[in-house]
Formats: structure tokens, sequence, C-alpha cells
């Protein structure tokens, strides 16, 4: 019989701030979602890509909650979504500014989320920092090995 090493509990410190960045990508997933299905629904005509880009950034959301909730602090693959996120913030917030006539509403993404207080620019920075922090960390072995659930 192999007996498996045992494993020290998460920090607590580490489970709060996953969670406080759960929560975050919780809300901006059902604030952006309603305001896409919304838009959508109604409003499609006036401004079809401002209203898909909205779409694809309530999804992109939804999508990092689901797999920050799963799969905690050590999910590849919310890595690569967050990455996409801060590269469709930078891209329609530069787009937005630089050249406004591009889109006839404002999106999620709109002037790096200024509607959205910001948080779409800085909420993919901080994820991406905390992933990396946990890759690194249980790499080196600070962690676990477990992934971090809130």
């Amino acid at each position: 019989m192999t007996r498996r090493p045992t494993r020290a509990p998460a920090r607590r410190g580490e489970r709060g701030f996953a969670t406080v960045l759960i929560a975050l990508y919780g809300v901006l997933a059902f604030a952006a979602t309603g305001r896409a299905v919304y838009e959508v629904a109604v409003k499609f005509g006036e401004a079809p890509l401002s209203y898909v880009l909205s779409l694809v950034s309530a999804v992109t959301y939804a999508v990092v909650t689901v797999l920050l909730v799963r799969r905690g602090g050590d999910s590849r693959a919310a890595l690569y979504v967050c990455l996409f996120e801060l590269a469709g913030v930078l891209v329609v917030g530069t787009l937005t500014v630089a050249a406004p006539g591009l889109f006839h509403a404002h999106t999620v993404w709109s002037q790096f989320g200024v509607g959205y207080g910001f948080f779409p620019v800085l909420l993919p920075v901080v994820a991406i920092s905390y992933l990396l922090w946990r890759r690194r960390a249980v790499r080196a072995g600070l962690g676990d090995g477990r992934p971090v659930r809130a």
C-alpha cells in the first residue's frame, strides 16, 4: 500500500483572497450579463458590434467565475481566459478612446471599463497576478498543490 503525503490545508488569507476574487467576478458576470441580454434583446439593431462585445465580456466573466470556483487558483484555463479578457479590455478601451466613432454605443469594456469603475481593466490584472503567484507557490513547494476554493 502506497502512502500519500499529507497536505496542509490552504492558508486562510489565501482562501479569503480567492473568495473575494470569485465574488468580484460573479458580480461583474451578473451585471454584464444583465446589460448584454437587455441590449441584444431590445436594442441590437442600433449598435450590434457594441452589444456583441458586451455579451463577450459577460461570457468571459462568467467563465472565469466558474473556473475559479471549480478549479481554484490552479486553473490554467482561468489564466488564459483572464489574459483574453485583459486583451479585450485594452483593445476595446483603446479603440473607444482613440476612435470613438467606431462604436455607436458603450460596451462594458468601453474606455477601459469607466462605466464599471475601471474594474474591467483592474480585475484581470489582479486575477492574472494571483494565478501566476499561485502557480509559482505550488512549484516552489509553498502551496499544498490543491486548488484554493472559496
